[in-house]
């Protein structure tokens, strides 16, 4: 090979070589700009701040959503709280992405999770697995209060999907719309059809 045929050689390499750099640059920036990079917000928030809902099952109870990606852009956690009226439940479901922590702040609730029954109390823990079945009740006489935490987003949008903001009229869902409402949430519950509450 002369060295004129070397010279071209490595000129034509170093031009595919700088042509895939500029390539590559520029898709990376097109990718960057067509898909927004959310950065979680800090918050801080008292007792009743946050997205306040209303459950669409009577007598409608409400929860407050506190940390999301809607909220502040969390991309990790889903965090809220609700209190639970005597009689309240949370029937029979399972998440199919998240883990779960219910912690109890005020009151008594019985928890069924996995093949675990008891009452847990407040300052007690719940920790849900994803794809165990979980039904949580207050049995008590008293108003329980309890914050719950998701490991990563999902199910938050089976929450809102069957609740409404206080300022909207609540309306009950179909069956199917429920259904859906369970698939966006990536949760099932058992017997949805007689009993679509949370």
């Amino acid at each position: 090979m002369t060295s004129n045929s070397t010279r071209a050689t490595f000129a034509t390499i170093a031009v595919v070589l700088v042509a895939v750099c500029v390539f590559q640059t520029r898709s990376a920036q097109s990718s960057s700009a067509t898909t927004p990079q959310t950065v979680a917000k800090p918050l801080l928030l008292e007792k009743d701040e946050g997205e306040r809902r209303i459950w669409r099952e009577p007598p409608p109870g409400d929860f407050i959503l506190k940390v999301s990606p809607k909220n502040n852009g969390s991309q990790h956690l889903v965090m809220g709280t609700e209190d639970m009226h005597p009689g309240d439940e949370f029937p029979m479901h399972k998440h199919l992405e998240q883990d779960e922590i219910l912690y109890v702040v005020k009151g008594t609730v019985h928890a069924h999770v996995g093949d675990q029954e008891r009452d847990v109390h407040a300052g007690g823990t719940v920790f849900i697995p994803a794809l165990t079945w979980v039904n949580v009740k207050n049995t008590e006489t008293n108003t329980a209060s309890v914050v719950f935490v998701f490991s990563a987003p999902g199910f938050e949008d089976y929450m809102r999907c069957d609740s409404v903001l206080p300022n909207e009229k609540v309306t009950l869902l179909s069956p199917e719309q429920m259904k859906a409402c369970e698939h966006k949430g990536h949760v099932i519950y058992k017997g949805i059809e007689e009993n679509p509450k949370k």
